[in-house]
């Protein structure tokens, strides 16, 4: 079945499965360098607050408008976000979606550390526990690990934002490692999702090859490699997650999209899916919380495009000048559709 299709039959009747079943929606969204109006040193020069770059009160009033009305027209009921300055700025945006008018009761940011930018979560499920797991490396951020009770139902959220590209695989592997320890420390049937901003595509160990700059592992990734979405040369589908004999594989939900539509990033055609959604098989047992086959989707309103390119938050100078107060993100929102019984028919 089309995601479509089920998504159309899900918003109608807002129910699916047995009675007192709940479909809900979990989205991850890097902002884009949403800071606040604090200086506190931990700031990139560009939004070090009311300075000749121009992060003041009106342009930072536009970034979380225009940020919260992507959230509010999203309707997630988890939304992971990375690039969060502080919880302040959490607070902010949480503040401004509410003004919009969709409410995310709880919270969660990954602050644990000083860094410029952090992980957090808007949920409209209760949390029933946070923590973070560090990263040996540095500089770094944390990843946020958050628990949320979705009627009574357990659901483990790591949110991730992996070291950027402008330094090498070696540098990403540190969080894959840290990742994958947690991981393993949990039990047998646990329902969880990885998400976030991996700065990896789906088909990393593919595509960083032909890349020097990238390639200083000898072809092994972390988000392929050591999260274990391959299996020898081959991506890990639905089938092989099932058929495994052990828990070590995981299933990454960009292979529910036609090879043409698998990014979140488009700057000028340089097209990429640093953004993603993993599932391990627990998500297909049947038991608590199931991942709603085929539900997988990029959030792709008009307005988020600015001729060929993502309508990221602009600067003048080619980007390098002062905020003019346009824009959203350079990434777009991913999402995929949950449900606490099975919506798979097995």
């Amino acid at each position: 079945m089309k995601w479509i299709i089920v998504y159309a039959c899900l918003a109608l009747f807002g129910w699916s499965g047995p009675a007192g079943a709940r479909t809900f929606k979990v989205a991850t969204y890097n902002v884009q360098n949403l800071f606040d109006l604090v200086r506190d040193g931990t700031e990139y020069e560009e939004y070090v607050p009311n300075t000749r770059m121009g992060w003041n009160k009106e342009n930072a009033a536009v970034k979380y408008r225009n940020i919260a009305r992507v959230i509010k027209d999203l309707a997630a009921d988890i939304v992971a976000l990375q690039e969060v300055e502080s919880r302040k700025a959490l607070i902010s945006l949480n503040d401004a979606v509410a003004r919009k008018g969709r409410s995310y009761p709880y919270l969660a940011i990954a602050d644990a550390k000083p860094s410029a930018v952090k992980c957090a979560l808007l949920s409209r499920f209760p949390i029933l526990s946070k923590r973070e797991i560090p990263v040996r490396e540095k500089p770094s951020r944390n990843i946020l690990a958050v628990t949320v009770q979705v009627d009574g139902t357990p659901l483990l959220l790591f949110v991730n934002h992996w070291k950027s590209k402008r330094g090498p695989e070696s540098m990403r592997l540190p969080y894959a490692r840290a990742l994958r320890k947690a991981i393993n420390t949990l039990s047998a049937g646990t329902d969880f999702i990885v998400l976030g901003d991996l700065n990896s595509n789906y088909d990393e160990w593919i595509t960083f090859r032909a890349k020097a700059k990238l390639n200083d592992t000898r072809g092994r990734t972390g988000i392929n490699h050591i999260l274990g979405t391959i299996q020898g040369s081959s991506m890990v589908t639905e089938e092989m997650l099932l058929g495994q004999k052990k828990r070590r594989l995981l299933y990454n939900l960009w292979l529910e999209l036609k090879p043409a539509r698998r990014w979140s990033y488009n700057f000028f055609g340089l097209k990429g899916s640093p953004d993603n959604i993993i599932v391990p098989r627990a998500l297909y047992d049947n038991k608590g919380i199931s991942y709603v086959d085929n539900s997988f989707e990029r959030f792709t309103r008009r307005y988020l495009f600015k001729k060929r390119a993502v309508f990221q938050w602009r600067r003048a100078e080619h980007g390098k000048g002062r905020h003019i107060g346009m824009g959203f993100s350079d990434h777009l929102p991913i999402f995929a559709l949950f449900s606490t019984a099975s919506s798979r028919g097995r």
